[in-house]
C-alpha cells in the first residue's frame, strides 16, 4: 500500500474513533459541538486550551469528561489568590529514616498528570501562573534545581470567567501565547438547554466511556503531523498571520490603526496544526482554505490586542479578525488564480 493510501486508511480509522469520542462526550456535555471539536482539536495538536465562559456553562464538566473519554490521567487545581507554585509543582520534604538518617524526598504536585485542569486560572497571582510556563512549553518542571519530565502526553485545559474581574490577575501575554486555542463557551440554545434540564435533573445521569488511551492519543498526534498541507494553505496562513501585525509592510489601514501588537510565529505554527486537526475531525486527508478561515478566531484572538484608542472607540477584535481573514483569503485566492 502506498503512503497516501496508508495515510488515508489511518485517517479513516481515527475518524471512526473520534466520532465515538464525540458521541461519548456529548452524552454528558450536551450540545456545543463547536466547543467539543475545538477541545478535541487541542488534544490532537498536542497543545493547551483556554476555555472562556460564564459560570455554570459546563466547562469543568467538559474537561472531566474529555479526560475520561481520552483515557488520560486528569487532575484539577482550583486557582485562588493564595495558591503557591509548590501547590502545583510539588516540593521537597525532609524525612527522618528509622536509623536516624535524614534525606529530602520530592512530593510531586498535581501537575504530574496527563490532563491538568487549571480552574479559574486568572485568580492566582502571576508568580503562581508562571509555574505553568515551563511545563506548558517544555513539558518539564524544575524544582529545587532538579528538572523533572512530565507525563506524555501532557495537556493543560484552563478555564476563565470573563466577567468577574475583582480579585483576578490577567494572564501575561507570554502565557496566553502558549495556549493553542482560546475556546469561547457560549450560552446553549433553547433546545440544548431543554435537553440539559431533562438529562441532569433526574435520578440517572449518562456516563462517559473511555474510547482512547494515552498511547492512542500520541499516535493520533503523530498522524496529524504527517498530514500534507498544500502550498496555497501555507501561503494563506503566512499572509493571514502577517496581516495582523500593525507595523508589517502592506497591512490594511484598519489593522494599523486598531491593533497594538499582533501574533508572532507561534500563531502560524498553531494555525498550521489547527487546520490539520479540523480536516482530521472531518475525515479529510488534507486541510483547505476553509479550515484556515474557521480556525482563525480560536488561534488569533488571544495573541493580539487592540490599541487603547480602538478599545475607547468600542472596536471589536472578533469583527476585525472576521473581516481581515475574509479579505486576506479573497486576495490569496485571486493571486493563486492569476
Amino acid at each position: 500500500m502506498s503512503e497516501p493510501d496508508n495515510l488515508l486508511a489511518e485517517i479513516e480509522t481515527l475518524d471512526a474513533k473520534l466520532s465515538l469520542a464525540r458521541q461519548s462526550i456529548t452524552q454528558r456535555f450536551i450540545g456545543q459541538t463547536r466547543v467539543v471539536d475545538l477541545t478535541l482539536a487541542t488534544l490532537l495538536c498536542g497543545g493547551h486550551g483556554l476555555l472562556i465562559g460564564l459560570p455554570g456553562l459546563g466547562k469543568t464538566r467538559l474537561v472531566e469528561t474529555v479526560a475520561t473519554v481520552m483515557g488520560l490521567n486528569g487532575k484539577r487545581v482550583q486557582f485562588t489568590p493564595d495558591l503557591m507554585p509548590a501547590d502545583i509543582l510539588g516540593s521537597e520534604v525532609l524525612e527522618t529514616a528509622a536509623d536516624g538518617s535524614r534525606a529530602f524526598r520530592f512530593l510531586p504536585g498535581p501537575i504530574f498528570c496527563q490532563l491538568l485542569m487549571a480552574d479559574e486560572i486568572n485568580r492566582a497571582s502571576p508568580r503562581t501562573q508562571s509555574a505553568l510556563l515551563q511545563a506548558m512549553q517544555e513539558h518539564e518542571v524544575t524544582v529545587a534545581g532538579e528538572t523533572r519530565a512530565l507525563s506524555a502526553p501532557f495537556h493543560v485545559l484552563a478555564t476563565q470567567n470573563p466577567i468577574e474581574q475583582e480579585g483576578t490577575y490577567p494572564l501575561p501575554e507570554a502565557q496566553l501565547d502558549r495556549f493553542l486555542f482560546q475556546i469561547e463557551v457560549p450560552y446553549p440554545d433553547r433546545q440544548t438547554e431543554r435537553e440539559i434540564l431533562l438529562a441532569t435533573t433526574g435520578t440517572l445521569e449518562a456516563q462517559a466511556s473511555e474510547i482512547f488511551s494515552a498511547a492512542d492519543l500520541i499516535a493520533a498526534q503523530t498522524l496529524l503531523r504527517r498530514m500534507p498541507v498544500g502550498d496555497s494553505v501555507v501561503e494563506l496562513i503566512l499572509s493571514l498571520v502577517r496581516a495582523f501585525r500593525p507595523k508589517e509592510e502592506g497591512v490594511s489601514d484598519r489593522v494599523a490603526d486598531t491593533v497594538s501588537w499582533g501574533p508572532g510565529p507561534r500563531a502560524a505554527q498553531a494555525l498550521m496544526l489547527a487546520v490539520r486537526a479540523r480536516a482530521l475531525l472531518q475525515g479529510r486527508l488534507a486541510p483547505n482554505a476553509e479550515d484556515v478561515i474557521d480556525m482563525a478566531h480560536p488561534v488569533l484572538s488571544h495573541r493580539m490586542q487592540l490599541s487603547f484608542a480602538a478599545r475607547a472607540r468600542g472596536d471589536s477584535l472578533a469583527e476585525l479578525i472576521t473581516e481581515t481573514t475574509a479579505a486576506v483569503a479573497s486576495q490569496t485566492a485571486k493571486e493563486a488564480a492569476a
